[in-house]
């Protein structure tokens, strides 16, 4: 049985902390789980990583790309694959329709090359999400975050720090990806307090796998 869900969202919508409250949810009820981000959690992925993000090297549009997806092939065969295979839950933060919004529509990469979905798929070595849970929020709620975050100690990624207008062509994108393919992206809240939230990823999970 597949149980890969992804969490997908503007930066500072809360997913990483929903994830990591789902995955203590499914542990209490007696479930294996398995938490995981993209990128950077393998050890190839750790130093694509630093490359993408720490902004010493700044890759152009269609490197960026490029190095995501391979950052994602290696992710899915060394941790995904094994963890799905081993009969646990796979809680993914960022999947491939993280690249969709901020690769192919926020860096405009996307424009009528339907290739690169194709590639998009390559890369995940054949396996897509059972569920993805998109954390729909303003890009203005989302902003403040950030700053609080930064204001509080935490480092902002070079993708962190690009203009208001590349954020909303991420939200826009998602919102897309949202319409297309409802069946397997299920919109959260994520305006709601953290307790509100959760609430929301629980009700899901229930009515979709129990």
């Amino acid at each position: 049985m597949n149980r890969l869900i992804t969490f997908e969202g503007v930066d500072g919508c809360g997913k990483s902390t929903q994830l990591k409250l789902a995955a203590a949810w499914l542990e209490a009820r007696g479930e294996k789980v398995v938490c995981t981000f993209e990128p950077g959690d393998t050890a190839l992925g750790k130093e694509i990583r630093r490359l993408l993000l720490a902004g010493e090297f700044v890759p152009v549009a269609e490197s960026e790309l490029l190095l995501f997806l391979a950052d994602r092939a290696q992710h899915v065969r060394e941790v995904i694959q094994p963890a799905l295979e081993s009969g646990a839950w796979v809680l993914c933060d960022r999947y491939s329709d993280s690249t969709l919004a901020y690769q192919l529509a926020a860096r405009k990469l996307g424009d009528g090359a339907t290739n690169l979905k194709e590639m998009l798929n390559f890369a995940e070595c054949g396996v897509s999400p059972a569920l993805t849970l998109w954390f729909d929020l303003p890009v203005a709620i989302a902003a403040e975050r950030m700053k609080k975050r930064a204001e509080a100690g935490e480092k902002p990624t070079r993708l962190d720090d690009e203009a208001i207008s590349f954020h909303e062509r991420v939200a826009a994108a998602f919102a897309a990806q949202f319409d297309a393919d409802e069946g397997r992206i299920v919109r959260i809240d994520a305006s709601r307090d953290i307790k509100g939230v959760k609430e929301q990823v629980e009700l899901l999970l229930q009515r979709r796998f129990s």
